[in-house]
């Protein structure tokens, strides 16, 4: 079979050639294949071409319907071809890995119209895979030890045995158990603080043997943001422990919304601390042959860590619409951290001249090494304390310390954008007021081509926005389920609730609960099953209503199972650490971080709605502030499609 889809002739330019081909592509083989081709999409294409041919970063804005995925993936494959190494495809969340890999997606469209043979391959996150020692205990000691017995007992053969394995057998995957809710799955799957470099079940782990699978891809590897950024950050510490990178060298990189690429970084480019783990890890010391000294330090390490722990706990607060805790820090407290970073150091000049004395296990030493090494690093982020963040997380492991440099963009800066590849950033929202910054400046971007096209649809004949003004006097969270349920109502079920945060959508689930108006209404939360199984459901239970937190972006349900996106509240972001820290290096800290953020959130919000040119419905918008704030109010009217009605009722007739 040909290596290229067009007849390459190497003495021309090899991107123009792809550029001519597309061409072809747009212009005769997808419309005789009955595809509908748009001019925003011919446009697209064009510009695209500069930014393969001069290995530059681009911002590709291109609105609902310009069919934007289908023109970056045509670049990405063909240049992989060309420089054979593949192309990564990042994408914000599962439910955008779902529509390019489902049998009826766009990477099969692509194989099948054009007689392409294409290699992609996933290559999801850890945490979207089994622990099999999680799973371990969990089926004797969780409250559902029983289903984590049957799913144990139905692990593929090959787990529970030592043979050579002969083929590769994926497993472990996320979506292979839709029925768990994310608070089953968390009981068992992996997460930052499991040692995989001394697990005996290393080369039987369903990630391990995924990433050996996904590593040999020719064409395309297709990954999370989250696991994009996780590569960048863990790229070098992998190399110095004998391990390959989490992806392999490839020659571009597509981040699919990628306006939601910061927190992606922010969530990536962290340290984590504790307690537990680092007694468990640090005591590995004493099973040899050490000196009195160096044990005595290690148990002193213990201790203190112990009392930094007991310290951040006492002086720590949640934030309403957070996981994050807020940490208030003392004098008291930032002694007891320097102590610790004291008697690390101790302990870490005094492992080398112990590993020549003793004989200890020089890969468990490394481990150890490797470990404290990190906490220093993170530890040493106090010296100067107006680099970092910090916030304390509590879950099964307890206390958690998570300590993040305050500006990754100088992260990104220096590991991926001074790289000479294409880099391109798809999504209808990456601009604000016509311009590129908001986005480029958050990401250390200083080099970049951009351009912007329109939507193609009608949004004035096929949307309609309603901002019911809010009584003053009543109950806000009631108010809101009424109004919302009256909306339900209107369009026959159909409707995807977007909220702010899991906190405003369990006051929704508490508020339906004693009103007889949401009898006989099929409502479906986010996290109570795996999400692509909750939009499968969804989309063929016509008049179900899914409730989500994360799919403001990259949900795409035509037709008329959603004729109806209720927005619970203005997506501003939480007041945590990270957007407190924002705030606080911000001359104007609401124009400048919380309403650019709200602004790209509601629109993307809004794109939900209208997906083909034969679907129409409402939005309904449910915020005080659209009454309370005439700034609010004029930027919000600013976002809506041109043309659209604008309705200050619940009238929805």
């Amino acid at each position: 079979m040909e290596r290229y889809p067009f007849a390459y002739d190497p003495s021309e330019p090899f991107i123009q050639q792809v550029s001519d081909w597309i061409a072809d592509v747009f212009y005769d083989i997808l419309p005789e294949a009955g595809f509908e081709v748009r001019d925003e999409q011919i446009y697209m294409a064009f510009q695209l071409e500069r930014a393969f041919a001069e290995k530059q970063t681009i911002f590709a804005e291109a609105g609902v319907g310009t069919g934007k995925t289908l023109v970056y993936l045509l670049y990405a494959i063909c240049y992989a071809k060309y420089t054979r190494k593949p192309a990564i495809i990042a994408c914000a969340n599962e439910s955008l890995i779902e529509q390019l890999v489902k049998p009826q997606g766009d990477l099969a469209k692509l194989a099948q119209h054009l007689g392409m043979t294409i290699d992609a391959r996933l290559g999801k996150s850890p945490n979207q895979y089994l622990c099999l020692n999680k799973l371990e205990e969990a089926r004797y000691k969780a409250d559902e030890a029983e289903l984590f017995a049957d799913m144990y007992a139905q692990l593929p053969s090959f787990v529970h045995t030592y043979e050579a394995l002969q083929t590769f057998h994926p497993y472990g995957n996320r979506s292979e158990y839709p029925q768990l809710s994310d608070e089953q799955w968390n009981q068992i799957n992996w997460d930052p603080f499991q040692d995989c470099f001394v697990c005996d079940k290393q080369h039987r782990c369903g990630q391990t043997l995924s990433r050996d699978h996904y590593r040999k891809s020719a064409d395309v590897i297709i990954c999370s943001h989250d696991f994009y950024m996780e590569h960048v950050w863990t790229y070098e510490s992998r190399k110095r422990g004998g391990q390959l990178p989490l992806l392999p060298p490839h020659s571009s990189v597509v981040f699919d919304e990628g306006h939601l690429l910061e927190p992606a970084a922010q969530k990536a480019l962290t340290y984590k601390l504790n307690h537990s783990i680092f007694e468990e890890i640090i005591t590995r010391l004493l099973k040899g042959e050490i000196r009195e000294s160096l044990a005595e330090a290690v148990e002193e390490a213990i201790a203190q860590s112990g009392l930094v722990f007991t310290l951040l706990a006492k002086q720590s607060k949640a934030v309403p619409g957070s996981a994050r805790k807020e940490i208030v820090y003392t004098a008291e407290l930032l002694a007891e951290i320097q102590k610790l970073s004291d008697v690390i150091a101790w302990i870490e000049e005094d492992l080398a001249l112990e590993s020549g004395l003793y004989s200890l296990d020089e890969y468990q030493l490394r481990i150890v090494n490797e470990h404290l090494d990190m906490i220093q690093l993170a530890l040493s982020l106090y010296r100067q304390k107006d680099t970092v963040i910090s916030w304390l997380t509590v879950d099964a492991q307890g206390d958690t310390l998570v300590l993040m440099p305050r500006m990754v963009k100088e992260v990104l800066k220096e590991q991926v954008f001074s790289q000479k590849m294409p880099i391109v950033f798809s999504s209808a929202t990456l601009s604000g007021e016509g311009t590129f910054d908001y986005v480029a400046n958050s990401l250390g971007i200083e080099r970049y081509l951009s351009f912007s096209v329109a939507s193609p649809y009608a949004y004035a004949e096929q949307m309609k926005v309603y901002a019911p003004k809010l009584a003053a006097d009543q109950p806000l969270a009631m108010q809101k389920a009424r109004i919302a349920l009256q909306s339900i109502k209107h369009t026959d079920g159909r409707a995807l609730l977007l909220f702010p945060s899991f906190e405003e959508l369990n006051q929704f689930r508490q508020a339906l609960a004693g009103d007889e108006t949401a009898a006989g209404v099929r409502f479906l939360f986010e996290g109570d099953q795996e999400i692509s199984h909750l939009i499968s459901s969804f989309q063929h239970d016509e008049k179900s209503c899914l409730c989500a937190v994360t799919l403001w972006e990259g949900l795409d349900v035509p037709g008329p199972s959603l004729s109806n996106v209720i927005v619970w509240s203005l997506p501003y972001p939480p007041d945590d650490p990270v957007f407190m820290a924002k705030r606080k290096a911000s001359a104007e800290p609401f124009a400048q971080v919380d309403l650019p953020y709200m602004l790209l959130r509601l629109r993307q919000g809004f794109g939900r709605l209208i997906r083909t040119r034969d679907d129409a419905g409402i939005v309904v918008l449910l915020s005080e502030q659209l009454q309370q704030n005439e700034l609010v109010r004029a930027r919000v009217q600013a976002i809506v499609p041109a043309g659209v009605a604008w309705n200050e009722t619940a009238d929805f007739a």
